[in-house]
Formats: C-alpha cells, sequence, structure tokens
C-alpha cells in the first residue's frame, strides 16, 4: 500500500469503524490515534477528533482527543528539547527559516503559541519541533499546548459531534469564539504571574 492510497483510507468512516473495531481496548484507540498523529503529521487529527466525538461522545471524545493530542506533543517537544544537540537536529537549527521561527517563539512566548494552536490545520508537530529548539520555558509551553489543543479540540468535537446545530444555531459558534478569548485572557494573566514570579527570584 503506497502513501496515496493510506491517506485516501483515512475517512471519518473508516476511522469510526477502526476505533468500533477495537472497543474492547477502551479508550485507548481513541487516546493513542491524536497522539501518533503528533510524531506523523501526515495523519488526519481532525478526522481522529470528529470520530472520538461520534464514538465516545462529545464529553468523553474531546477529553481522550485532548488527552493524546496533549501527550504527544508534549512528547516531541522533550525530545527535541533532550536530544536537540544531535547531527539532525543542528542541520534544522542552521535552516535561516527555523532560526526566524525559534527567535520568534522565544521574544513572544506564550501568546502567539497558543493561537496557533488553536487552529485545527496548524502544522503542530512544526511547532512543537521548533518550541523544542527554542529556549520557551516549559512551563510556558505547557500552559499554550494545553490550552490552544483544549480549544482547538473541542471545536473540532462540537463540529464533529453535531455538524447541523453549528449551522443552525449560530448561539452555539458564538459561545465558542467566547471560549477561546476566555482562555487566552487566563493564560496571558497566568503568564505574567510566572514572569514576575521569576523576576523576583532572579
Amino acid at each position: 500500500m503506497d502513501f496515496y492510497s493510506i491517506k485516501e483510507w483515512f475517512t471519518l468512516e473508516n476511522v469510526i469503524d477502526l476505533i468500533d473495531k477495537y472497543r474492547s481496548f477502551g479508550p485507548l484507540p481513541g487516546i493513542l490515534l491524536p497522539l501518533l498523529e503528533a510524531f506523523l503529521p501526515f495523519l488526519p487529527l481532525f478526522l481522529f477528533v470528529m470520530a472520538n466525538a461520534n464514538a465516545f461522545g462529545l464529553g468523553w471524545g474531546f477529553f481522550l482527543s485532548w488527552l493524546g493530542a496533549l501527550l504527544g506533543s508534549l512528547l516531541v517537544f522533550l525530545l527535541v528539547r533532550r536530544y536537540g544537540e544531535t547531527r539532525f537536529f543542528q542541520f534544522l537549527q542552521r535552516n535561516k527559516n527555523v532560526q526566524n521561527l525559534t527567535g520568534w517563539v522565544e521574544r513572544r512566548g506564550f501568546g502567539p503559541l497558543f493561537l496557533l494552536l488553536c487552529f485545527p490545520f496548524t502544522p503542530s508537530a512544526i511547532v512543537n519541533i521548533v518550541a523544542g529548539l527554542s529556549k520557551i520555558n516549559v512551563y510556558q509551553y505547557m500552559l499554550a499546548v494545553i490550552g490552544g489543543k483544549a480549544v482547538m479540540i473541542f471545536i473540532l468535537s462540537f463540529i464533529g459531534y453535531d455538524i447541523v446545530s453549528l449551522v443552525k444555531q449560530p448561539i452555539r459558534t458564538g459561545i465558542v469564539l467566547v471560549i477561546i478569548f476566555i482562555l487566552w485572557y487566563v493564560g496571558k494573566h497566568i503568564e505574567s504571574r510566572m514572569k514576575n514570579k521569576v523576576h523576583t527570584r532572579g
């Protein structure tokens, strides 16, 4: 089976069938699929999230997708942070675009990372690698991933669970936007408190 055939296989129906097939493993397939996407970015995260919402319901589907995506992102980040001095990553670090991105992440911190991770089609694998290569504080990164992934996965779960109501009831769409703003505001507030503590200790 070639790469094109693999991509063609990934449809909502096929992913739901896959989860149902391994239902005896409990929530494990619902966690593993989003986790794998962090290492294999060509996999369709949005399909995994929608399939989880259909298979496990909105609440559990959201939680399992969020947990899997969060664990995958943190693993990629920690692996890059740990092995960033190896030959492969040194090659990446010499790349001009990567240097610009890492510098931008270091200067901006939580805010742009959070917003990037809120959008469903952001290549989160690239974000995780760049963040790992940068000197951003691990707690800032974790905060951005926890909040950003929660927003993005909730939106996809919401759409996947009941796509018709999203169109017919625009109030629900407004609620999603309000949640994004609240999470962003709370994240910025926590970040500023963390910076104050660092300066105080220094």
